[in-house]
Order: C-alpha cells, then structure tokens, then sequence
C-alpha cells in the first residue's frame, strides 16, 4: 500500500472508531414539527446568550427524526432529535444496530392534540367514537364491518353539523399521528364491539382525511381557506391561533391547559427530546443546549414555553428530567417496555 492510500485508509479507521471526523459547534436537531416551536425558541435564545452559533433545527416528523437520529454516530447525523411521543422500542434498537448506542432521554412536558376548526363555525363537542366512524377505513354498518360510506358529519349523528368529512392532518411520519392512531383510533375501536376488542387504527384514503406534511401551518391555514374542515395538530397550534381557529371539545371537555396536565382532555401526550450523548466531546454546546432547554426558565410554570402552548410537567417529574439531562442518564431498552 503507498503512503496517500496507507494515510487515508489510517484517517478512515479513526473517524470510524470516534464517529465524528471533527469538532463543530453548531448543535444538530431535528424531529417533530409539535416539539419544533418550543426547540426552535431554546434554540434563539441559546444563540443570543451564548458564544456558540444558534442551533440548526429542521422539523421531519418524530419518525422521520428517529431514522436520521439512529442513523449511526458521526459529522454527517443529527445530535438531538425532538419527539412528540416517546421513543418506539424498534427505533431503540435500530439505534443499537447503527452504533447509536448512549442515549438520554428528556421529557419536557405535556401537550394535547387539538382537533380544530375555523372560529367562524359554531362550537361542536365530538366524542372519539364520532371522530374514528368519521376517519376509520372501514366502520361497522348493520353488524358489518364495510367501507366508510359516511360523507357528512351528520350522518354519523344527526345532532353534529351538516358538513361535510374533510379533515387535514399529519403524514405517518409524524409523531403526532402516532398520538392520534393510539389516543383516538384506538382507544375507540377497542370499545366497539365490531372490532372485537381489539385496536383498529386505519385511516381512510378516499380523500376525507388529506395528510398535509410535517408543517402544522400549512394546516392552520387551510382551515382559513376551508372553514368546512377539521384539522389535526398540537394544541400549542390551537393557542398561538386562536384568534382564528376554535378546538372541539371531545367528550365535554375543552383542550385547555388544565384538562391537558390532569388527562382529564382525553388526547394528551407528553413530549421528548433525545440527546446523542457519544456527540458530547465533538459538538461541546450540545449540553449546554439541552440544560437550557430543561431549565425552570424554559419548561417551568412561569417559563417562556408556556407562553408557546408547552404543558408543563408537575414540580417532582420537571426535577428529575432536568437531572437525567444533567447526569446524562443513560436509556435502557427496559425504560420503554
């Protein structure tokens, strides 16, 4: 081997040993468009009150962000990845086949999934037995299970609105969606007799539902456009909109900050961000980012992301997040079983 093959096969061994060829001090997020406003926030305030460059943040959706996330240890892989659910089993072990294997996992507090109109409507109160006949691919129709014929809401009760079934939400890469397959679909199938107790999450494709990508604006603004339909998206949305839109209550209750906290608003999740902690040495203000983020300034009760939607997390459970961050606390596969 001569000595400029020999040098670059040396130089190739070494990143691949390190997993990142150089030091950078600009932080590499992505991950979901619900956590992107409030990540998106630390991230100015970081830039503003520290020496290091304002992180770079792009939105690709919870799944989307684990995929890159778990990509494997390197320059060219993001070191943080938001979450708007927590982290699936196979992505942690996705995450350990690629390498990725020092993760800290942060919760930063809690958010509701709003289903949402344009204000000029009248109010409604949905249950989640109404919204799943409204979306679900196949529905129960004299004991049978066939596909979903419903066009109007009022057809699947007289008492909600005679419009019709346009609802825009997110892709399946959104962790959002996941939310609302658990949170709704599946809280509701699971209690109706057609599906036999078990959990039926399919979406209809006829164009009743219309997947409208990873960023929730765009479907703020459809709703502007189309003051017929239904939107899917976190309630931090909902608030910084609510001039112009109006959440459904569902089962009586509104998506209020109060209800959200206590799980009294029966679609509430909490929220992530996950740490590369093997990034540590090569990207130093990775840390000092996250610290930010879990501090009292941020996700507490008085905090500047309450301002934005963020839940926050009762007193004891926002003390011990912001130490796992600290301590940089290692997941375990047994933490997501």
């Amino acid at each position: 081997m001569n000595r400029i093959l020999k040098t670059a096969a040396i130089a190739a061994a070494v990143i691949g040993v390190t997993g990142v060829a150089q030091a950078r001090e600009q932080v590499r997020i992505v991950g979901s468009s619900t956590v992107y406003p409030f990540a998106s926030y630390v991230a100015e305030e970081f830039g503003a009150t520290t020496d290091f460059p304002t992180p770079i943040i792009e939105s690709t959706g919870s799944g989307g962000g684990m995929k890159l996330f778990c990509n494997g240890v390197g320059e060219d892989t993001p070191d943080i990845t938001n979450a708007s659910r927590r982290m699936k089993v196979s992505e942690f072990e996705r995450c350990m086949e690629n390498g990725v294997t020092d993760i800290t996992e942060a919760m930063i507090g809690y958010d509701g999934i709003a289903f949402a109109q344009s204000s000029t409507n009248e109010p409604v109160d949905l249950t989640l037995e109404q919204i799943f006949l409204a979306l679900a691919a196949q529905v129960p129709v004299d004991g049978e299970l066939v596909a979903n014929p419903y066009t109007m809401w009022s057809e699947i009760d007289p008492s909600l609105p005679e419009r019709e079934i346009i609802v825009y939400g997110p892709p399946t890469t959104s962790g959002t969606r996941d939310a609302f397959g658990e949170l709704v679909m599946e809280a509701a199938s699971e209690e109706m007799e057609a599906y036999g107790g078990e959990a039926y999450t399919d979406i209809r494709t006829d164009g009743a539902f219309v997947a409208a990508g990873e960023n929730d604006n765009l479907i703020v603004q459809r709703l502007s456009e189309n003051t017929d339909a239904f939107g899917i998206f976190g309630y931090s949305f909902l608030e910084e909109n609510a001039d112009t839109l109006s959440g459904a209550s569902i089962g009586g209750v509104e998506p209020e900050p109060e209800a959200i906290s206590s799980g009294e608003y029966p679609v509430s999740r909490s929220l992530f961000f996950y740490v590369k902690n093997q990034h540590a040495e090569e990207v130093p203000p990775m840390y000092e980012y996250a610290n930010l983020f879990m501090s009292e300034k941020m996700i507490g009760p008085m905090g500047y992301l309450k301002g934005l939607g963020l839940i926050p997390l009762p007193e004891e459970m926002r003390a011990a997040q912001r130490e796992a961050v600290k301590n940089h606390e290692k997941l375990e596969l047994s933490d997501l079983q």
